[in-house]
């Protein structure tokens, strides 16, 4: 392997990390935090993936405008489900919560063939990140996945500052030591909960309207994406939103380079990565902090 292949390969590497991060840190958020196991949260990434191909007719080539857009809604739609579903289970067992999580994903699948089919689509991507940059003599990477990896991160260091360095990440943090303590000190739990569930389904949105342009919009994509951030989770540490970033780009290189030199057993790379963590670590491997 020369170097500018190394080189695109890592930056593959990075783009998939960052992309699941953004998906699993929304996943950790809930399961974590609200105490949710939320089966339908690969849902939310398909359903940002369809409104990169609903919404780009209206916006052209505002590809910001949309991404923004396409944010507000899911957040909105994820505020309305906290309330109208997700705040029942809260106090309810695992079985449940799997049940009616499940049944979710059928739901929204149901409504997406009935909205826009079951042909797979294509998002373009807008013409001013539609060029690539050479990587070498003969290699080049495109320059829309630098702009997805550089969106990635400004995402991640942003929810990193906001949970960690203000009033509202450390109502949400104290919320998820203490839902009772924060109850009788003022501050509407209930109303806390169902913003971090809005925004959970934002980022996971926000991952499928980024990765639209790089791969295909199609049925059942939602479901591809929930193990691996499932996977994500456990490595980084339930709650953990730094632990979710490192899980993510260690799985992102795994992944990538194990389907470089390993292609036969590619599929059981990350499988092995998170068994050797949990034995070194079973709490992941950030078991305290954010």
């Amino acid at each position: 392997m020369d170097i500018s292949t190394f080189l695109a390969q890592c930056l593959n590497a990075v783009q998939y990390g960052l992309l699941l991060f953004l998906v699993a840190s929304g996943l950790t958020l809930i399961f974590g935090i609200m105490g949710v196991i939320n089966l339908a949260h690969g849902s939310f990434y398909m359903i940002g993936a369809y409104l990169a191909f609903g919404l780009a007719p209206l916006f052209g080539d505002q590809f910001l405008l949309q991404l923004l857009a396409g944010v507000v809604l899911a957040a909105s739609f994820g505020f309305i489900l906290e309330w109208l579903f997700f705040s029942y289970l809260y106090q309810r067992d695992h079985l449940q919560q799997v049940l009616m999580t499940y049944s979710l994903i059928l739901v929204f699948e149901e409504a997406r063939s009935l909205l826009v089919g079951n042909e797979v689509h294509g998002v373009k991507a807008p013409p001013w990140l539609s060029g690539s940059i050479r990587l070498g003599d003969l290699m080049s990477y495109p320059v829309y996945s630098l702009f997805a990896s550089a969106a990635c991160l400004v995402v991640a260091i942003g929810l990193y500052f906001v949970v960690n360095r203000t009033r509202l990440g450390m109502m949400i943090r104290a919320g998820a030591s203490n839902r009772d303590m924060v109850r009788g000190l003022g501050i509407n739990i209930k109303l806390l909960y169902r913003v971090v569930f809005a925004a959970g389904v934002a980022l996971a949105a926000l991952a499928g309207m980024i990765a639209a342009p790089m791969s295909s919009v199609y049925p059942g994509m939602g479901g591809q994406i929930l193990i691996i951030c499932f996977v994500v989770v456990v490595i980084g540490g339930i709650g953990s939103i730094s632990g979710a970033l490192i899980a993510s780009l260690l799985v992102g290189f795994v992944d990538t380079f194990g389907k470089v030199f390993f292609a036969q057993f590619s599929g059981l790379s990350v499988y092995l990565l998170m068994a050797l963590i949990l034995i070194w670590r079973p709490e992941g491997l950030k078991s305290k902090g954010y």
